[in-house]
């Protein structure tokens, strides 16, 4: 006989926080187990005791999971800007002008998802001034000071933020392969640097950008496989 559980089931990415997101994905880095992580995902998701994720019916887990799952396939749209706690953050307004710091912390964080709620510190500050779509943020401080607050961010805006860096990215590392591998001037003067500093030549250098690339692509399945 199964006991009755009041159960509130997400149905967008913005009801799950990234912290919950956090919990989940650590579980699954080190276990292949699909029922215990239909289980935990139902656990984290879902906000209940494991213990009685045991006594809901093996059909109701399958489609509440399968609910769950789904939403991770649709694609993921950036957002400027979210409300939390009360309080309106905004996206960098323009990435052109972002600082040494933001830059370093940035690049630090935004690929680790133990310390996404980091990245997204950079990425997102309360709003100090708004006139129609533009806006002012807080000017940045470091990440510490909103990372505890980040861990509680929607899961859609994260990751929304992470899809838009990574097309950023590609488009970037598209750009330069290009033309470097265009520009026959441009090959000649590396090919002669590194070769007078090194020995090794462009040809390295091309190779490494080129698996960035790669690896780029290989990013959006990321999303998908770990939900």
């Amino acid at each position: 006989m199964y006991m009755k559980l009041e159960l509130t089931i997400p149905t967008t990415l913005n009801e799950i926080k990234l912290l919950q997101y956090q919990a989940f994905l650590k579980v699954a880095k080190d276990n292949e187990d699909g029922e215990f992580l239909q289980q935990k995902m139902v656990q984290l998701f879902c906000g209940i005791d494991l213990k009685n994720v045991a006594q809901i019916r093996y059909s109701d887990v399958n489609e509440i999971t399968n609910s769950l799952g789904n939403m991770f396939t649709k694609e993921h749209r950036h957002i400027p800007t979210f409300k939390m706690g009360g309080i309106e953050f905004g996206f960098i307004p323009n990435l052109d002008k972002i600082s040494l710091g933001e830059y370093r912390d940035l690049d630090t964080y935004i690929t680790d998802w133990d310390n996404m709620h980091k990245a997204m510190a950079v990425l997102y500050r309360p709003i100090k001034a708004k006139i129609k779509n533009k806006y002012e943020i807080e000017p940045y401080n470091g990440s510490i000071t909103y990372s505890d607050v980040m861990k509680h961010a929607p899961l859609d805006v994260v990751l929304g933020a992470q899809v838009f860096f990574y097309n950023l990215s590609k488009e970037l590392l598209n750009s330069t392969l290009n033309y470097l591998e265009s520009n026959q001037e441009v090959q000649t003067i590396l090919q002669e640097r590194n070769l007078t500093q090194s020995g090794v030549g462009i040809t390295h250098s091309m190779l490494s950008l080129r698996e960035m690339l790669e690896d780029l692509n290989r990013l959006p399945n990321f999303f998908y496989m770990n939900a």
